[in-house]
């Protein structure tokens, strides 16, 4: 194509080029030069493109796209996770809509399994194709899927292994437990949010009638009140775990209850004896200062009751009603409907104290929305110690030395060193069918066998083929086969697998781009496991991003209907549809009233198309290192005109060198020419240096700056004379310096806006002897171009800048016709200046449409005329002609006296005593500086009023 449309459309070329590439396997590593590897966070199957993954997989497709034009081998491993949780409750909802009756539990095990492969082999990928639309440049045919026969190898093999060398476990522990999904979930998936509640305040009697002298004291020691007591005040925003309640607890130098520690409680309602304890735990000025103990439904409490050896004693069943551990009277009771129960039974036995409102952080499952319950139940765990000690000393580093992995921005290795050095061990275990099964099995008197498969474990421990042997039922977190990402993907353990990928080429791989919550979860994890089966580290650096908000940096979420979807912005959405998306599936009518309001009142219109170029610009130019980012509509429209600018430019070019075709670089002729090529190379070197800090806002401000300002505005403006002239060299020269420049400049920016730029690339590539992709050739390198002794180019260009943007201002104040030609007086100035002026004449007469330059003896003889400086050069511009003069004074005297008026207030402010004195400082000072740019305009308008007589 040597021919571009005449206005930029993204909608015609994004989605035609990316099949291009993608089907002519331009994204497949190359095999040849040094390997650079990026692994995909891998987005679950059952999501879709939010702001974040846009956000991310630009930075990361940029950084591929650079390193593959740099002649990098370059792998951009793909993939998706299979999302456990979140994928039974998409096909439960989908069985639950289809309205045949069908529910996991009435498919069984394997029938709800196959419903969910059919759901994902159907709609699982709805990511990957919007990855896609966004212009991601990975290599779909080595995409890897979680639960595909590769990674699920490596996933039996590593837990084999750990568990071979015992590091995984089986055991009683508290987790945080979903009642909805009955299933114990991560930290990740828990939303601690703050709420309303209560703080219930029981008494505990003493036990065998046993009594103490009470004292209650103030902040400041004095006593408030001393009696005896032969009961012991708790506070609680659960009552209702009371039942489970196995100690109850004061801080060891408390000396209100030094008597007590060793002695007895009754628990209320339950007839046990549970005894008192001490514990440093205790904050002694909180609340009474007394502590009740339930180790199976708190996690603190779990540590105690460890440390003191008490019992465990679970009162819920997984759907969180009471079980039998409880008094007859709460068993069956659902959570709630027990805590009504215990408040109105302890109220009738005297010993409910108080009730008072409470503010607490309440955790809620991110899926279901419940409140979580610590829960007391068997899991698999992998122990942390010699794991977590190995994953601290590979990223923080040892002995003074600096780790293997590098965290940029660097700060965040202190909240992997915090996480890392508090490590506990890790819950793996998930009570969910879809997953990858754990590889365990059960005989008849609950012996535990670990192996591969069941041939093996029964061929190792010698059972007998007719005894029963029963596959343990849960499956493994998804955090555990994301932690062998890295080497998973690989082939690993697979010797001719790992081979058939690249294992020992691409493995560790150049940098891992994620967001700071998931750094405990999974890069640490990585990080150790990595370490553990393969011996090294699996990511030479991590880059960490902030977050996506909203332009008034709130955090995007549907409850506020403040979310934007990429594909919205790249392929635009009116407003009726963006309604209908944002409330859909709300079940609360007025929040979606509320939403539909904001969203109508916000995008009147809907949201334009703004194409993937656009979008991509806008959230790299807003990537500063480590920060939440704040997303605005009007930034991607400035950079949708950027886009614009680039097309009009190029067929500017296009249109300037029809029929003309050029090989290798050009040999500048005119200063114009040296100016832009030194440019270039400077604009090359910051692209470099911006690369290599991952800083990507300042590499789309300093390819921006020299695209729009340098480039399209300047360079085609200083082009012109050289192209109109009549040195027929110089507009070869020139013509040759525009198409070379442009095609360098399209390079620059392609890892940033790769659609616009091989469309454009396409047109200009063949007038230069170029063909193939963009994608393909050569990043430009600073130093490529010898610019040596171009300086003194620079400072004339820079000069003659100064010069055409002085008089273009003089001409808009002047609203001087574009076609009016003006006279030119230039007094004062060096003898560079006066040599300049006359060198770039020509060019000073084209651009500024001037009709004569004459030099001035001596600024007095000039008549009256619109002046403006550059350095010690005044330029002077003749109104005769271009104004009426009469007019001129009026409109001149006028405004003299409307800036003398706002000078006289000012003067009268500051001259009022009372003001100064009391006003706040920044505002005396603000109303001085007034004054001072008050007067400065009237001493101009008075010198100019002057002139004219």
């Amino acid at each position: 194509m040597t021919t571009l449309a005449s206005s930029y459309d993204p909608t015609q070329f994004e989605s035609r080029l990316y099949q291009h590439w993608e089907t002519s396997g331009a994204f497949a590593p190359s095999g040849q030069g040094e390997p650079y590897c990026i692994l995909l966070p891998p987005p679950n199957v059952t999501g879709t493109l939010h702001m974040g993954h846009a956000f991310q997989h630009t930075l990361m497709d940029a950084l591929v796209r650079y390193h593959r034009m740099r002649g990098f081998d370059v792998l951009w491993q793909m993939g998706s996770d299979h999302a456990g949780i979140a994928t039974e409750m998409v096909v439960s909802r989908n069985l639950a809509a289809e309205g045949k009756g069908e529910t996991r539990d009435s498919l069984g095990r394997e029938g709800f399994i196959g419903k969910v492969w059919e759901w994902k082999q159907h709609s699982g990928d709805t990511i990957e194709r919007q990855m896609r639309r966004l212009g991601t440049s990975g290599d779909w045919t080595r995409s890897v899927f979680t639960m595909d026969p590769m990674p699920a190898e490596a996933v039996t093999e590593a837990f084999v292994r750990l568990h071979g060398e015992s590091l995984i476990y089986r055991g009683q522990r508290l987790v945080n437990w979903d009642p909805v999904l009955k299933t114990a979930i991560s930290d990740l998936e828990v939303v601690n949010q703050e709420e309303d509640g209560f703080l219930w305040s029981i008494r505990y009697p003493l036990a065998d009638g046993a009594d103490y002298e009470h004292v209650d004291v103030d902040a400041d020691g004095n006593e408030l009140l001393r009696e005896r007591r032969n009961y012991l005040v708790v506070a609680t925003t659960r009552p209702e775990t009371m039942l489970g309640d196995t100690a109850v607890m004061v801080h060891p130098e408390d000396p209100r209850y030094a008597s007590l520690i060793g002695q007895s409680v009754e628990l209320p309602l339950t007839g046990r004896r549970i005894p008192v304890i001490a514990d440093a735990y205790v904050e002694r000025d909180f609340g009474t200062g007394v502590v009740k103990v339930t180790p199976a439904h708190d996690f603190n409490d779990y540590q105690v009751g460890q440390r003191h050896s008490l019992p465990t004693i679970n009162i819920l069943t997984p759907d969180a009603a009471v079980n039998e551990e409880a008094p007859a009277k709460y068993r069956g009771l659902d959570r709630y409907d027990a805590r009504k129960a215990v408040l109105a039974d302890l109220d009738a036995n005297g010993l409910l104290v108080e009730e008072k409102p409470h503010k607490l952080q309440v955790p809620r499952g991110d899926r279901t929305g419940q409140v979580i319950e610590p829960y007391l139940t068997d899991q698999w765990f992998v122990d942390m110690d010699t794991l977590g000690a190995r994953g601290l000393e590979l990223a923080a580093g040892t002995d003074g030395k600096p780790g293997e992995v590098r965290f940029v921005p660097g700060n965040w290795i202190n909240t992997y060193r915090h996480w890392m050095e508090n490590i506990q061990d890790w819950c793996i275990s998930r009570q969910l069918w879809w997953g990858h099964r754990i590889p365990a099995w059960y005989d008849a008197e609950g012996n535990v066998f670990v192996g591969r498969d069941e041939a093996e474990v029964r061929a190792m421990n010698g059972i007998a083929d007719d005894a029963v042997l029963t596959q343990d039922n849960d499956v493994l977190e998804t955090w555990f086969s994301s932690a062998l990402w890295p080497f998973s993907t690989q082939g690993w353990p697979d010797p001719e697998a790992m081979a058939a990928r690249g294992f020992d080429r691409y493995l560790p791989s150049s940098v891992l781009v994620t967001g700071f919550d998931i750094i405990f979860f999974w890069v640490a994890r990585m990080i150790m496991m990595t370490d553990h089966f393969t011996g090294g580290v699996p990511f030479r650096d991590v880059y960490i991003t902030g977050l996506v908000r909203d332009s008034h940096g709130q955090k995007m979420s549907k409850s506020k209907g403040n979310v934007l979807d990429p594909l919205d912005l790249i392929d635009g959405i009116s407003a009726d549809a963006l309604v209908a998306k944002r409330t859909s599936g709300l079940m609360q009518p007025k929040m979606a009233e509320k939403i539909e309001k904001a969203t109508r009142r916000e995008f009147p219109e809907g949201i334009p198309a703004f194409g993937a170029d656009a979008l991509r610009f806008t959230l790299a130019a807003l990537a500063g290192p480590g920060r939440d980012i704040k997303f605005d509509l009007g930034r991607a429209e400035g950079y949708k005109n950027f886009c614009n600018k680039l097309w009009n430019a190029t067929r500017f070019v296009l249109m300037n060198t029809e029929g003309a075709s050029f090989e290798g670089v050009p040999q500048p002729r005119t200063d114009a020419e040296r100016w832009i090529l030194a440019r270039l190379d400077a604009a090359t070197r910051d692209a470099a240096r911006h690369f290599a800090e991952y800083r990507f806002d300042l590499l789309s401000q300093a390819l921006y700056e020299f695209a729009w300002n340098e480039y399209c505005d300047w360079f085609v403006e200083l082009a012109k004379p050289a192209l109109n002239g009549e040195d027929a060299e110089a507009a070869a020269s020139t013509r040759h310096t525009l198409l070379y420049v442009l095609e360098r400049l399209l390079a620059l920016l392609h890892p940033l806006v790769p659609f616009v730029t091989e469309e454009l690339w396409q047109a200009v590539a063949p007038r230069l002897g170029l063909a193939g992709s963009l994608m393909h050739r050569p990043y430009p390198v600073a130093g490529d171009l010898d610019v040596e002794g171009f300086e003194a180019a620079e400072i004339d260009i820079e000069w003659l800048k100064s010069m055409v943007s002085a008089l273009r201002r003089v001409r808009s104040e002047l609203n001087v016709a574009p076609s009016k030609q003006v006279r030119l007086l230039l007094a004062g100035g060096s003898e560079a200046d006066l040599a300049r002026a006359q060198r770039f004449g020509a060019s000073l007469r084209f651009l500024n449409r001037i009709e004569s330059i004459d030099v001035l003896e001596a600024e007095a003889e000039a008549p009256p005329a619109a002046a403006a400086v550059v350095g010690e050069l005044k330029l002077l511009v003749p109104l005769e002609g271009l104004v009426d003069l009469d007019a001129e004074r009026t409109r001149l005297d006028k405004e003299i006296k409307r800036v003398a008026g706002e000078i006289a207030k000012c003067t009268g402010k500051l001259g009022n005593a009372t003001f100064v004195d009391n006003a706040p400082a920044a505002v005396v000072e603000q109303e001085r500086k007034r004054l001072a740019d008050w007067s400065q305009q009237h001493d101009a308008l008075v010198a100019q009023r002057t002139k004219l007589g």
